[in-house]
């Protein structure tokens, strides 16, 4: 059997990698996953100086799910460069850094920085607030993630993924405007906004108010928008939401990803991601499937 994929010129040995903010940068997971067996890291969100995330609390279960508003924390990017990148080219897997910021300026400074470091690809996240233009998010409008995307691509060495927002009224709309502007590749998707209250002290969970939902409660809107985005352009997609096992992870297989993160259920199960990629392996077998790349999109209209 064929497990690997290629995306953007970048072979990996299988579909499944780790979406960026629940696996730290590869170290904090090492003592339970072999790296050798994900097919890429994608680090936690990497930002020209470091940040200190929102206040607590930032994290609330829900139903089938977490909201999370932890604000990106992360030590900047020297720190990234000299500790982070070292170890994990240590293993035979991919590396895939996320770049947050909140202006453009802040992406092309970690961007161009990145560009002389040995990693595989991008992966821009455009769900911070642009703070030029009032704290709307960059993913929630075309115009704006147009422009972002045309931007980084100019300054990047590497592919460029733009991790899309779920957060809008047509994903399509916005998979066609990264991939105008010269994305690579597109991830998708982030999580949903959303809220809860406590009752009994009739106060927010979360200190931000609203946070991100994600886990096995929004899959099938994510499963919906690969789908969709998957028949909207021609660069590849690495779905991801929810994804709890390899039935998930085929799932968006068929609706069109070349590749699959699992996010919110390595909080759970830190073996997930070897469980999904074994579990793909023992799909294929089961159905005479030679070569992965035969599921992509292969669900029957």
């Amino acid at each position: 059997m064929n497990t690997k994929v290629t995306i953007a010129g970048v072979t990996l040995n299988n579909p499944v990698m780790t979406a960026s903010g629940t696996f730290g940068s590869g170290m904090e997971y090492s003592d339970f996953v072999d790296l050798n067996r994900l097919g890429a890291v994608v680090t936690k969100g990497v930002a020209s100086v470091p940040w200190p995330g929102n206040p607590t609390p930032r994290v609330a279960e829900t139903y089938g799910g977490m909201l999370n508003a932890i604000g990106l924390q992360n030590p900047g990017i020297d720190v990234f460069v000299e500790r982070d990148i070292p170890f994990l080219q240590k293993y035979d897997t991919k590396i895939i850094v996320n770049v947050c910021g909140k202006t453009v300026e802040d992406y092309l400074e970690v961007v161009e920085r990145l560009g002389e470091e040995s990693v595989d690809m991008l992966e821009i996240n455009v769900s911070c607030p642009n703070v030029k233009e009032g704290a709307i998010a960059f993913g929630q409008r075309p115009d704006s993630l147009y422009d972002i995307t045309s931007q980084v691509k100019k300054k990047a060495r590497q592919p460029v993924i733009m991790k899309l927002s779920p957060n809008v009224t047509d994903i399509a709309e916005m998979a066609r405007a990264a991939e105008a502007a010269g994305a690579d590749a597109l991830s998708m998707i982030n999580t949903i906004t959303g809220m809860k209250i406590d009752i009994h002290k009739r106060k927010f969970a979360l200190a931000n108010r609203t946070g991100g939902l994600s886990g096995p409660a929004i899959k099938p809107v994510a499963v919906r928008m690969v789908y969709q985005a998957a028949h909207a352009v021609q660069i590849p997609i690495i779905g991801m939401g929810g994804i709890a096992n390899a039935e998930d992870a085929i799932e968006f297989l068929l609706a069109g990803a070349s590749a699959v993160a699992v996010g919110a259920m390595n909080f759970v199960n830190p073996y997930t991601t070897v469980e999904v990629a074994e579990g793909i392996e023992t799909y294929m077998e089961r159905y005479g499937i030679e070569n992965v790349t035969e599921l992509i999109g292969a669900v029957e209209e």
